[in-house]
């Protein structure tokens, strides 16, 4: 059962209405807070009600819930958001590298930015109580919560770091001299998340070890080393400073030791046996939105998520026009972004990741409460990740669908350790990570062409690196982690360049897509519900005869081609810090890269 994180006493004595509000409270009744502290934790119970506290912003209306997780990470070279040609719709801008600092989505004193450092606020007082008041021990419950603050905290900085690029660091609570603060340079936010990562990781169990570790809501060790490992690699990225896209010349963020440190930790997770992959991929997307949360497996963890909270179905699944036999969520649900049309024909045929990422059918209006599926239009594809059809229960917010985020999943560390052993060891180490991944995505009878003979092709450094980046095209779309994976490869540019390009030639079936049917056919199954379709593969140009509808799939504009990005995505790898704070900051904040 999904775990509801609900206010307690002690979370709402971490509330803040605002990091000014709280400031006059804790200079006005500093003894009283000191003696609060001295005993919520000192007490693992009251401590955890506290933690717990550190993530209700998750969940605040204009917070992950409705705005960062639905917006950042479109567009890609693999994702984008469907109604891209908008020009007088702010959703839009967000996703075409064209946001203003007054985006009226964005700009409110509620907004991501906010929640992320009230969450930071929170975690910082959580953090200052266990360390001065709980004795926090690896193996000990108040170890735990320390590490599960710190690890919390980190996730809030490494989200404000890849949205924003510098942000101002708070790591105590706040005080009268910290009460405005100006922007930090990133480098110096990256070492201290490496550092605060590297003790949580000695204080929490591996998944499965303890209580809390058995769900994957729950910060767990594998996840930490994952995170660890994840913002190593964004550190020593390239990455838009407000000088250059360039990698950090602090030493300690450099290549070899930041890549160095990534490999360790990745394989430390991968020896651990504590997470592994699920068998077949469709599984593990059919677990996902049936809500299975038992630590161990694939997600090492989610952004948790109560039934009434949340927009990853109502954003990205499949969409469904109307109330239907599979949720009474409202109309038009789902289908907010989706793989571009390429995507799906860069895939090879027999990869099972293909038609589990990439569905070209909705589901149409329900007729007696019953709705079929309907063939959409070439230029608007659904992430099947995605599926409300999916659910184990029946979604009836009128937005919030309530499932989960995940954060990260064990086949990010496989493809992390690959990328860290091929630049440090070489492309014959890195070849066994590749393969896990691509022989979970092929049938047995596949594999020794597609798994071993492809992968020991790869016999340079560059060509194994070319196949990271493809491999993880083919498994993370619809997930919204290629933005910040193309940033620190710096080939956000060059991918989004050769995206258009690559539709052009679809649109004109011409290159790699001059194969590509621009008719499809299709009946109804059995069930009268679900489509049987022809034509979607390469070559599938001969008309299947009497029984089959034809369908025209030749529907792609140059004005939705063009809508992929108004702006060089190199200029805008950041959004920029909104109005509203910039405002309020005491002349302490601007906005960098042009804004």
């Amino acid at each position: 059962m999904k775990s509801i994180i609900k206010y307690t006493g002690i979370a709402i004595l971490l509330s803040l209405s605002s990091c000014k509000d709280f400031a006059d409270e804790t200079l006005t009744s500093e003894s009283k807070s000191a003696l609060d502290e001295s005993v919520i934790f000192s007490n693992a119970g009251l401590a955890q009600g506290a933690v717990d506290g550190i993530k209700i912003p998750f969940g605040e209306t204009n917070s992950y819930r409705g705005r960062l997780l639905s917006w950042y990470g479109m567009n890609t070279d693999v994702e984008w958001y469907n109604s891209s040609e908008s020009t007088s719709n702010d959703n839009a801008d967000l996703c075409v590298y064209d946001t203003k600092p007054t985006n009226s989505q964005m700009n409110t004193a509620n907004n991501a930015w906010a929640m992320m450092y009230q969450g930071i606020e929170r975690a910082n007082i959580c953090i200052r109580g266990l360390r001065n008041y709980g004795n926090p021990t690896p193996g000990s419950e108040l170890g735990y919560l320390l590490g599960e603050s710190l690890t919390l905290r980190a996730i809030y900085y490494a989200d404000l770091l890849k949205t924003w690029g510098d942000v101002p660091a708070r790591f105590e609570p706040i005080n009268t001299e910290t009460l405005y603060l100006p922007k930090t340079n990133r480098d110096v936010i990256y070492k201290q998340l490496i550092k605060d990562l590297g003790e949580a990781a000695e204080l929490v169990p591996w998944p499965n070890s303890s209580t809390a570790t058995s769900s994957v809501e729950r910060i767990n060790k594998a996840f930490v080393k994952g995170l660890r490992a994840r913002l190593a690699l964004a550190a020593s990225g390239y990455q838009q400073y407000p000088d250059a896209i360039r990698r950090s010349t602090d030493p300690d963020l450099s290549v070899d030791k930041m890549y160095a440190l990534a490999l360790k930790e990745c394989r430390d997770v991968i020896s651990s046996g504590s997470a592994k992959l699920e068998t077949s991929f469709e599984t593990f997307w059919k677990k996902y939105n049936q809500e299975v949360l038992t630590a161990g497996n694939e997600s090492l963890w989610e952004i948790p998520f109560s039934p009434g909270r949340g927009r990853m179905l109502f954003t990205f699944a499949v969409n469904h026009t109307s109330n239907d036999q599979f949720h009474q969520n409202g109309s038009n649900r789902g289908g907010q972004g989706g793989p571009l049309p390429t995507v799906f024909y860069d895939y090879d045929e027999k990869d099972t990741r293909r038609n589990v990422t990439c569905v070209p059918y909705k589901w149409g209006a329900a007729v007696n409460g019953i709705a079929k599926q309907q063939l959409g239009a070439l230029n608007r594809w659904y992430f099947g990740k995605y599926r409300y059809e999916w659910m184990t229960r029946l979604v009836t917010s009128t937005n919030d669908d309530g499932v989960n985020k995940i954060y990260m999943r064990y086949a990010e560390i496989l493809l992390m350790a690959a990328e860290t052993a091929n630049e440090l060891e070489g492309p014959t180490s890195a070849a066994p990570y590749l393969k896990q991944l691509r022989n979970r995505a092929f049938a047995v009878a596949d594999r020794p062409i597609k798994v071993e003979n492809y992968v020991n092709g790869l016999t340079s450094k560059q060509a194994m690196f070319n196949a990271i980046v493809d491999e993880h095209k083919f498994e993370f779309t619809g997930e919204m982690e290629r933005k910040q994976a193309l940033i620190r490869w710096n080939l956000l540019g060059d991918k989004m360049l050769e995206a258009k390009n690559k539709l052009t030639d679809l649109k004109n079936r011409a290159g790699l897509y001059a194969d590509v049917p621009s008719t499809l056919y299709f009946k109804y199954n059995t069930d009268n519900i679900s489509l049987i379709i022809y034509g979607l593969n390469r070559g599938e140009v001969t008309n299947p005869g009497t029984g089959w509808t034809s369908f025209d799939w030749s529907s792609i504009t140059d004005s939705k081609i063009n809508s992929l990005y108004r702006r060089d995505p190199n200029t805008r790898q950041y959004w920029p810090i909104w109005q509203v704070f910039i405002d309020s900051s005491n002349g302490q904040l601007k906005n960098d890269y042009g804004y």
